[in-house]
This record gives C-alpha cells, sequence and structure tokens, in this order.
C-alpha cells in the first residue's frame, strides 16, 4: 500500500533511540520516552498560499527531522507505525555532515 500525504503535510518514521547511554548503562523500555527524531517517508505538494499558487515544502523524502513530543498524529499503515504531521511540527533538519564532523 502506498501513502501521499496532502497539502503541507509530511509522513514521518521515528527513530528508534538508543538502548543504552553513553556510560553503558542499559535503559528499560518503561524509562524510555519516545524518539523525538525521524525520517520522511513521504511529502505532500505543499499549501496555497493567499494567491492560490502552491508554496513547496523545504522537507523532503529522506531528511532526518526533529520534531516536538507531542506533535503530529499516530498511525499504522502496513504494519508499520509512522506519524503523520505537518510541516510546522519541524524543528529542524538533521544534516548528516555536520552529525559526523561531531562525532569526530
Amino acid at each position: 500500500m502506498t501513502f501521499r500525504p496532502l497539502h503541507d503535510r509530511i509522513l514521518v518514521h521515528r527513530v528508534e533511540s538508543e538502548e543504552k547511554t553513553k556510560g553503558g548503562i542499559i535503559i528499560p523500555d518503561t524509562a524510555k520516552e519516545k524518539p523525538q527524531e525521524g525520517e520522511i517517508v513521504a511529502v505532500g505538494p505543499g499549501a496555497r498560499n493567499e494567491a492560490g499558487q502552491i508554496q513547496p515544502l523545504d522537507v523532503k523524502t529522506g531528511d532526518r527531522i526533529l520534531f516536538g513530543k507531542w506533535s503530529g498524529t499516530e498511525i499504522k499503515i502496513s504494519g508499520e507505525d509512522l506519524l503523520i504531521m505537518k510541516e510546522s511540527d519541524v524543528l529542524g533538519i538533521i544534516e548528516t555532515q555536520a552529525a559526523d564532523k561531531r562525532a569526530a
């Protein structure tokens, strides 16, 4: 099954958080918070502005993003848990080059 979001909505797959802390402590499932990081699976065409023209989105499929703790609506498509949210719920895009430099 395929899913195409409408307007300025995006479909996001949550990225699972680490099972251990940096110090090696294992975090039990009951103490974990929902991850606030995800990967965009699908995007809508964009919202219409006051002139009736479609304003394209700033995000694209495959982007890793950060979003608010209570953002989006949880849905299940083909047995996979996903989130659907508006582009305005996205706090930022995680760029892999910047993340690689910090890790080094």
